[in-house]
């Protein structure tokens, strides 16, 4: 009987969802009444619409309905359907009403960010300064930019956090898409777009650059007015 209710519990994982999430539920939206698979299903639905006073975003800590992609049953927020006893999401969190069946990405919830990330518990730490979860890496190591990851993306604008992109800390301590910072660097830009200060360490560039000055013949008239000044007028 409990390998059956094992069995039962673990029916259909990975196998419904969406492009974002794999689940075997889906929500209904409370402020359109309206049933999507997933928070970002819904947004990007609602910011399609013609009529720009109806876009909107849905609010996660909102919603109250999920309906069990299994069985169809309606019902409020828990991690077991209650008819059919499928588990909703491997992972569940009561305070996002969040489900997922992806367990490798090791979700936790961060009390501090009030919302759940993603990558394990142990790797990461909360910069009360900055307003997020950084690497354990980062810890004393690196430059404290109050709420910097509650700002836009400076390169595609998109809001960074709360974004399921992966973002990366300058030296600056300015954020930004790590992908939006490799298009950066490709295309030569070398200065934070928000502060313009050096975002890699440009010492050996300068180097260069003076070495091929400094190796550069230069017409007399120039050297008389870099040496003396030349004339006034």
């Amino acid at each position: 009987m409990e390998g059956s209710a094992n069995e039962r519990l673990g029916f259909g994982k990975m196998g419904y969802g969406c492009k974002h999430y794999r689940r075997r539920c889906r929500i209904r939206a409370p402020c359109c009444n309206e049933v999507f698979d997933c928070r970002h299903c819904h947004n990007e639905a609602t910011s399609m619409l013609r009529n720009i006073f109806d876009r909107h975003e849905l609010v996660r800590y909102d919603v109250k309905q999920v309906i069990c992609s299994v069985c169809d049953t309606e019902q409020p927020v828990v991690p077991v359907c209650t008819n059919c006893g499928v588990n909703m999401g491997e992972y569940f969190c009561e305070v996002c009403k969040f489900y997922d069946d992806d367990i490798g990405k090791e979700q936790f919830h961060c009390n501090d960010c009030g919302i759940c990330r993603v990558g394990g518990r142990e790797n990461f730490f909360h910069c009360k300064k900055c307003g997020s979860c950084y690497s354990v890496a980062l810890r004393d190591n690196h430059s404290c930019v109050e709420n910097s990851m509650r700002h836009h993306c400076p390169i595609c604008y998109e809001y960074l956090f709360d974004s399921l992109k992966d973002t990366t800390v300058m030296k600056c301590g300015h954020t930004m898409h790590c992908e939006c910072y490799h298009e950066m660097i490709k295309r030569d830009k070398y200065c934070c777009p928000i502060c313009s200060r050096s975002i890699i360490d440009m010492s050996q560039t300068w180097k260069r650059i003076d070495d091929e000055i400094e190796a550069t013949v230069m017409p007399e008239d120039y050297r008389y007015k870099k040496i003396y000044g030349g004339p006034d007028g």
